[in-house]
């Protein structure tokens, strides 16, 4: 069976679909190819207990481009971002710190622990708010090929200096070292309660196969803050609906402009002829043919698993075999019938019903951050426990709740390998930890989903369960994500490109790896003008 489409993008996670949804809204005949037998890759709802709706891999939106938003008419699709609660952190001996939107609330709860920290958090914001302003000028840009010498290369360099030249010089020497530095020694300039530190360093750790005193964390903990909610920029929400909701939105944009999703459709392999792609062959021997391929799949994926190596450089493979893609998180999703007690905390909505952070400490966190090199999950991992259903009550029914946890750390394979047996012994690690700050939390639950990134890797496909498609460290960042001399999200052969979160600028709900890497398809066919870091569609008779 042969058929003609313009494109073909490889998953339906956030990106693939996005990537589509230019790509069709500017005249393509398009179509999606995802292996299971629903959309949004990690970005998914699903109704795995009646009742209950699970986002039962990405649970929280910050990144996501408002721009993006605008330009697919995300709301006429139905989705709305709704923000949630603060997050209090939960430490040794009932300690707790909790996070107020209010101002005056914030800093009285941080002077309650330390004066010096409280009156630290101002400067502390300012200076991670500044950094987070240069970043996301280059969120939605093509990074520059510093090697390059082609006119737009060039442009974009100078574009980057003047960014930096306008931080002036003491900042620009202040940002390079920031890129350079462990969260913990960020923080340790700021701050000295220890509770303060590592509710702040949690944010340096999710999805990254590092701890709070390994270089180059402090970027991550940046990468997670520069995200906004209706403006207002280091803010976090959910999607009503669950995080699904952002992938059906995009879906159905992209089914407006008539784009296709067949879903139970496994690529086996890219077809290249003549140095240039013709298609995808799926998994049960059929062909589908197609002038332009996209990835969505992580580099490791895309160059180990469905191209032939024979069409591809030698030196590409290793590149993509040396990847660094290793997994660290896990989550469990879990049915309550019941709202959870937390003896330790005042009688407050705004901290009982938002999220938690079980944390204790900056060596805490260290030391599970050891537990996970050895191939163990950790003894004492970090927690951070979102209670979603009392912020989006679609997600469960009246007097249930839903909670998401996602834990920090849990490696992708064990001694043994992964077995029911392990699964549950991890899973009574986190509940026993849990059980410290709420004694009832057990006696609730009616259902749970065990996720380590063994089940994230083959349900979803993301290698060793990697959340970011790759970690966010400074050698695999701008035009050296993912390899450099690949970073402008063209492929090694022609017509073959890649959309996914091992791309610029990252990991994360954002939709920003496939809205640029479709600019670039745009450019390459002549579709589109460049205005900046978007891409105008040219008029197009093509329906």
């Amino acid at each position: 069976m042969t058929t003609q489409y313009d494109a073909i993008v490889i998953g339906a996670g956030h990106n693939g679909l996005t990537n589509a949804a230019y790509l069709a809204k500017a005249g393509l005949r398009v179509l999606v190819l995802e292996k299971n037998d629903y959309i949004g890759g990690a970005a998914v709802s699903r109704e795995l207990e009646p009742g209950f709706l699970y986002s039962n891999c990405s649970y929280v939106c910050s990144l996501l481009r408002q721009s993006i938003h605008r330009d697919l008419n995300l709301s006429k699709h139905g989705l709305m971002i709704v923000p949630y609660g603060g997050q209090t952190a939960l430490g040794i001996h009932g300690q707790y710190l909790g996070e107020y939107k209010t101002e005056a609330l914030a800093y009285r709860e941080i002077k309650r622990h330390s004066v010096r920290d409280a009156d630290a958090y101002h400067r502390y914001e300012a200076d991670l708010l500044r950094y987070a302003k240069l970043v996301r000028f280059f969120l939605l840009r093509t990074p520059a090929d510093p090697t390059s010498f082609k006119p737009r290369d060039i442009k974009e360099l100078i574009v980057m200096g003047q960014q930096f030249l306008a931080m002036g010089e003491e900042q620009i020497y202040e940002f390079m070292r920031f890129l350079t530095m462990s969260a913990a020694d960020f923080l340790n300039e700021y701050f000295e309660c220890d509770l303060l530190k590592a509710q702040l360093a949690t944010s340096s750790i999710i999805g990254t196969a590092l701890g709070v005193y390994s270089p180059g964390t402090a970027y991550v903990l940046l990468h997670h803050v520069m995200g906004d909610v209706d403006g207002a920029v280091g803010s976090w929400g959910l999607a009503r609906g669950g995080m699904g909701a952002i992938s059906n939105a995009i879906a159905g944009a992209l089914k407006e402009y008539g784009g296709v999703i067949q879903t139970a459709a496994e690529v086996k392999q890219i077809i290249v002829k003549g140095s240039k792609t013709t298609g995808v062959e799926l998994a049960d021997g059929s062909v589908i043919e197609a002038d332009i391929v996209v990835s969505n799949l992580d580099p490791k994926r895309t160059f180990t698993k469905i191209m032939d190596r024979q069409d591809i450089p030698a030196d590409l493979v290793k590149k993509a075999e040396n990847f660094k893609i290793r997994g660290s998180s896990a989550k469990l999703n879990i049915a309550l019938k019941g709202m959870p007690d937390w003896p330790n905390l005042p009688d407050c909505d705004l901290l009982t019903k938002g999220a938690f952070s079980f944390i204790d400490s900056l060596e805490c966190l260290e030391r599970a951050y050891d537990d996970w090199k050895n191939n163990r999950w950790s003894e004492r991992p970090f927690i951070e426990m979102t209670q979603s259903s009392c912020w989006d009550p679609t997600l469960a029914a009246p007097g249930h709740y839903f909670v998401s946890c996602f834990i920090q750390y849990c490696p992708a394979e064990v001694e043994g390998g992964w077995d029911d047996a392990k699964r549950e012994a991890f899973a009574e690690t986190v509940i026993k930890r849990i059980e410290e700050h709420s004694p009832n939390f057990r006696s609730l639950i009616t259902h749970m989903e065990v996720r380590t990134p063994f089940e994230i890797e083959n349900e979803v496909g993301l290698s060793e369960g990697n959340i970011f498609q790759g970690e966010l460290t400074l050698d695999q960042l701008l035009f050296n994500r993912p390899f450099p001399g690949y970073a402008q999200y063209r492929g090694p052969v022609k017509g073959m490109y890649m959309c996914g979160s091992g791309t610029h600028p990252g990991g994360g709900v954002s939709s920003a790896c496939g809205a640029n890497s479709a600019r670039e398809i745009l450019l390459d066919l002549g579709r589109g003008k460049l205005n900046g870091a978007l891409v105008v569609p040219e008029d197009t008779d093509d329906e």
